[in-house]
C-alpha cells in the first residue's frame, strides 16, 4: 500500500482498482497521495478554521478521531492542534522512522568502534564496544550535564557502549585530558544512583546494560562537561565530541551588588556545565567573560544565568568578537632571547601554517595523540612537510590541541630534552595570549633553530627558560608580519524573489559575500548562502527584516576564520591597528603594541647561522671559545651589509685570526 502512494499511482473509483494511467473515460484521476492523504488534511483545516462544526463532526467520525468533551468545546487554531495531534501524532511518526532507518547499537557499534575509541582496536575495551557486550568492562561516555531540581547539582547524561552500569559501582572517571598511565584528570568514585531520563520524567533504575542512554547521580563534581567512565584500568578515552560551532561572541558580566559576587561565580560554573557550547573565563583584569556561538545564543545563556543559575541582577556589556592572532610571512630574521641570568639563549623563527592543516587540527583529524610516524606521513604527503620536521613536533597549542605547532629543527644540541617541558610551557602561554592583543594564536608554526644552554642544570631551570621561550616566540611572531583573523558566519537566507534586492543591500553594507543562490523547487522562495563576518552580524536579523518587510528568514552558524582586512595590526592608524588598540585598552594593557626590541635581543644571529646569512662565506665555529662569541657577533654587527671585501678584511684582523 505504501508504494501505491509514491509516484504517479491512481485509484480508480469506478473500477475499484489501482492504475498508473491518469485518466478514465476522458476524466482526469487524482493522484493517490493527494486523494487519501492531502485531501483529508486540507478538509480538516478548511472545516475547523471556517468554524463548520457539522462538517468537523462528520470528518472526525469518518477518521475515527475521538476527542474529550473539553477538547470538543475548543474552536479555531486550538481545536485544529488537538485534532492534528490525535490524527497524526509526531512522536509516533518520529519513533517509527527511527526504528525503521536507524541501526541498532549492536549493528552500529560494529563499524563505529574504531572511530569512537582512542586506544588500539585490539584491546579489551574496544572489543567490548565493538560487540556491544553487556558483560564486558564498562565503557560509558558522558556527553552533557543536565541541571536537576536540586540547585547546583547535575545529572551526568550519557550512553553505555559496553558493560553494565549500576548504582554503587566503583568507576574510573576519565576527563578529556586523561592520558593512560598517568593520574591527571582521573578520579575513582562510586556511582550514587542510575536514572532513566524520559522527557520531563526521571525514573530510578537498578542497572543499565550496553546500548542504552541514562543519567548518573554523583558524577557531576568530577567532570566539567564530558568524559569517559570505565572499570578497566587499561582503557583509553572515548573520543570527545566536536561541535561545528565555536564560541566567537563574548560579553562581560558583573553583579550590581558586590555581595552577590560568589553567586555569580557559582552561576557561571553551572552555566558552563549545562551548555557544551559556552565558554566562561576570568580575565587578568578580573572581568567575568561569557562566550557563545552567536548573538542570540549568548542572549539566551545570559538570561539563564541571570534568572536560573546565579539568580542575581547583572550588568552586561555590549557583545565583543573573539579574534585570533596569526602570522602572514616567515620571520624576516631569526629571533633571539636570553634567559634572565644571561646563560641560556633560544633562537626561533615563525612562519604561517597551511589553512587546510589548521582546519584538520581543529577538526581533530590531526592531533597530538596520533601515532608519530602516521602523522608525519600525512603531513609530508598532504601538506608538503619535511618528514624529519614532522616527526619532531614538540607540541600543539594552546591547551595542547590548538592549531599552532612547535617544531624542533636543532642539530646536536646538548641537554635539549631537559628543557623541553619548560619551552613547551612557554609555548602554551604564548599561544594562549599572543603578542599583539593577548588573543589566542592560530595557524602559526614556530621552528626552534638553535639553543645555547649552560652546562650546569641549576642555571637552566623552568624559572629561567619559560619566560625566555615566551619572549622569543613573541619576537618571532612580531618579525613575521602579524595579523588578526576574524570569525565568519555562514548565513543561509530564505527569501522570495521580490525581496532579494533588500538582502543583497544589507549583506553588501556589512561586508557580506554571497557565494550561492538557488531557487527551491516548486516554491517562489530563493535560498541565498553568504559569508558574513561575526563583527558585522550584531543587529543583522532586525536590519534584514526591516529591509525585506519581514520576508527574509536568516540562519547563522560559525564557518571559518579569515584574515581581517584593513592594514597592519602594528600600525595604530590603520583599521586593524585601531581594533587592536581598542582590545588592549579594554584588557587594561598598554595601548601601543610592544616592539620586537622589548622581547628580543638586538642581534638575532648565531655563529651556526652565519653561513645562512652570508652564503658566500662558510665560517667554522667549532674552534671559537664560548667567552668570545659575543665579541665576534658584535664585530659582525658593525657591518650593515658586509661585502666580500669587508669580510676578508674582517677575518685578516689579527684579533679575529687569533680566535679562529
Amino acid at each position: 500500500m505504501l508504494r501505491s502512494f509514491q509516484g504517479d499511482n491512481y485509484f480508480n473509483p469506478h473500477t475499484k482498482k489501482w492504475t498508473t494511467k491518469g485518466s478514465h473515460e476522458g476524466k482526469q484521476l487524482e493522484r493517490a497521495f493527494n486523494q487519501f492523504i492531502l485531501d483529508p488534511i486540507f478538509r480538516i483545516f478548511n472545516a475547523v478554521m471556517n468554524f463548520k462544526k457539522d462538517e468537523v463532526a462528520t470528518l472526525l467520525e469518518k477518521l475515527s478521531i475521538k476527542l474529550s468533551s473539553d477538547d470538543k468545546d475548543k474552536e479555531g487554531k486550538q481545536l485544529l492542534k488537538v485534532i492534528m495531534r490525535t490524527f497524526l501524532p509526531a512522536a509516533d511518526a518520529l519513533m517509527e522512522m527511527m526504528i525503521l532507518h536507524l541501526p541498532s547499537p549492536v549493528t552500529a557499534q560494529k563499524y563505529r568502534a574504531e572511530t569512537l575509541y582512542e586506544g588500539p582496536p585490539d584491546d579489551e575495551a574496544c572489543i567490548a564496544i565493538r560487540d556491544c557486550d553487556p558483560k564486558g568492562p564498562l565503557m560509558l561516555y558522558v556527553s552533557k550535564m543536565v541541571p536537576t531540581s536540586d540547585k547546583g547539582r547535575f545529572y551526568a547524561f550519557g550512553r553505555v557502549f559496553a558493560g553494565t552500569v549500576r548504582s554503587g559501582l566503583k568507576v574510573r572517571i576519565q576527563g578529556p585530558n586523561y592520558t593512560p598511565g598517568k593520574k591527571d584528570d582521573l578520579f575513582i568514585k562510586a556511582v550514587q544512583r542510575t536514572v532513566l531520563m524520559m522527557g520531563g520524567k526521571v525514573d530510578p533504575i537498578d542497572d543499565v546494560p550496553a546500548g542504552n542512554i541514562l543519567g548518573l547521580v554523583g558524577i557531576d563534581q568530577f567532570l566539567l562537561k564530558s568524559g569517559t567512565l570505565t572499570t578497566s584500568e587499561t582503557a583509553h578515552n572515548l573520543k570527545v565530541m566536536k561541535f561545528s560551532v565555536s564560541p566567537v561572541v563574548q560579553r562581560s558580566v558583573e553583579v550590581k551588588n558586590a555581595q552577590d559576587l560568589p553567586k555569580l561565580v557559582e552561576g557561571l560554573k553551572r552555566l558552563s556545565k549545562s551548555d557544551p557550547c559556552v565558554l566562561t573565563m576570568i580575565t587578568e583584569s578580573g572581568e567575568h567573560v561569557v562566550a557563545g556561538a552567536g548573538e542570540l545564543h549568548l542572549e539566551i545563556c545570559l538570561k539563564d544565568l541571570e534568572e536560573d543559575h546565579a539568580g542575581v541582577p547583572l550588568r552586561i556589556s555590549d557583545p565583543v568578537v573573539a579574534y585570533r592572532e596569526t602570522v602572514t610571512e616567515k620571520s624576516s630574521i631569526t629571533a633571539l632571547s636570553k634567559s634572565p641570568n644571561k646563560h641560556n639563549r633560544l633562537y626561533m623563527i615563525a612562519e604561517p601554517m597551511d589553512e587546510e592543516l589548521a582546519k584538520e587540527i581543529e577538526a581533530g583529524k590531526i592531533s597530538p595523540r596520533d601515532d608519530l610516524k602516521a602523522r608525519a606521513r600525512i603531513l609530508a604527503d598532504d601538506f608538503g612537510w619535511d618528514v624529519t620536521d614532522a616527526r619532531k613536533i614538540w607540541c600543539f597549542g594552546p591547551d595542547t590541541s590548538g592549531a599552532n605547532l612547535l617544531v624542533d629543527q636543532t642539530k646536536a644540541v646538548q641537554y635539549l630534552n631537559e628543557i623541553k617541558d619548560s619551552v613547551v610551557s612557554g609555548f602554551q602561554w604564548a599561544s594562549r595570549e599572543g603578542p599583539v592583543a593577548e588573543e589566542p594564536m592560530r595557524g602559526c608554526r614556530f621552528n626552534i633553530m638553535d639553543v645555547t644552554l649552560h652546562a650546569d642544570a641549576i642555571h637552566r631551570g623552568g624559572g629561567q627558560l619559560i619566560p625566555t621561550a615566551r619572549r622569543v616566540l613573541y619576537a618571532a611572531a612580531l618579525l613575521a608580519t602579524p595579523a588578526l583573523q576574524e570569525p565568519v558566519f555562514l548565513v543561509e537566507i530564505q527569501v522570495p524573489e521580490s525581496a532579494m534586492g533588500g538582502v543583497y543591500g544589507v549583506l553588501t553594507r556589512r561586508r557580506g559575500h554571497v557565494f550561492n543562490e538557488e531557487q527551491r523547487p516548486g516554491t517562489p522562495l530563493f535560498t541565498i548562502k553568504a559569508y558574513l563576518p561575526v563583527m558585522e552580524s550584531f543587529g543583522f536579523n532586525a536590519d534584514l527584516r526591516s529591509h525585506t518587510s519581514g520576508q527574509a528568514f536568516p540562519t547563522l552558524v560559525f564557518d571559518h576564520w579569515q584574515i581581517l582586512p584593513g592594514g597592519s595590526a602594528l600600525d595604530g592608524t590603520s583599521k586593524v591597528g585601531g581594533i587592536v588598540q581598542e582590545m588592549r585598552k579594554r584588557k587594561g594593557l598598554k595601548v601601543e603594541v610592544p616592539g620586537v626590541e622589548n622581547v628580543s635581543q638586538n642581534i638575532p644571529m648565531n655563529p651556526r647561522h652565519l653561513a645562512d646569512s652570508f652564503p658566500s662565506t662558510m665560517i667554522s665555529y667549532r674552534c671559537i671559545q664560548r667567552k668570545w662569541i659575543d665579541f665576534l657577533l658584535n664585530s659582525l654587527q658593525c657591518c650593515a651589509s658586509p661585502s666580500k671585501k669587508d669580510l676578508s678584511s674582517f677575518f685578516s684582523d689579527t684579533r679575529v685570526s687569533r680566535l679562529l
